[in-house]
């Protein structure tokens, strides 16, 4: 069995394989602020099926986004409007959430992908791999330049990433798949 595959088994239930390990960093993220540079991914073998290398260019970051669902601002004072008790639910997935944060934090990068490597009762830890289109070693490297063109400069705000188009509905083709093409919204104004 090679590294990247015990790494792999490891990650599918963190917290029975490394108890202690999953508790410190839990501890440590929730200290540190909501955005962090990292020097290496923490799940190299998730990051490398995603398309991290490592090499110039690359970036990995680590974002933390609130868990739960939200709920409109309570008004103090005058009337209590009818929909003040409404408790919303989230329209974008966590993930997604991150991506966007990572991609306003880092606006000179673009989102490649993202993935999960945390959640306690408050938080939910994503790590997002950012590249920069402008360096020289992307713009050479054929399998990553597509990246380059200025169509693909915000992808993360457009669902353009596997969790943003996971969110749009875009999972799956075919049978069961039919109103979700070409978005949601265009589907239900042709009805």
């Amino acid at each position: 069995m090679g590294i990247y595959k015990q790494v792999r088994e490891l990650w599918k239930k963190p917290k029975e394989n490394m108890p202690e390990l999953w508790r410190e960093r839990l501890i440590s993220w929730r200290r540190e602020p909501v955005t962090v540079k990292l020097e290496h991914p923490t799940r190299i073998d998730r990051a490398r099926s995603l398309g991290y290398k490592a090499k110039q260019g690359y970036i990995v970051v680590r974002q933390r986004v609130l868990r739960g669902g939200h709920t409109r601002p309570q008004i103090k004072g005058g009337r209590k409007p009818r929909k003040s008790g409404i408790r919303l639910s989230l329209r974008k997935n966590y993930q997604q959430i991150c991506e966007e944060r990572a991609q306003r934090k880092f606006a000179n990068l673009v989102v490649l992908n993202s993935y999960w490597v945390g959640e306690d009762g408050k938080y939910c830890w994503y790590e997002i791999i950012l590249v920069d289109p402008s360096h020289p070693v992307i713009k050479s490297d054929p399998k990553i330049n597509w990246i380059s063109s200025n169509k693909n400069l915000g992808r993360a705000f457009h669902g353009k990433t596997s969790a943003g188009r996971k969110g749009r509905g875009m999972a799956g083709k075919g049978k069961g798949f039919e109103k979700s093409r070409p978005s949601r919204r265009s589907r239900k104004r042709l009805q």
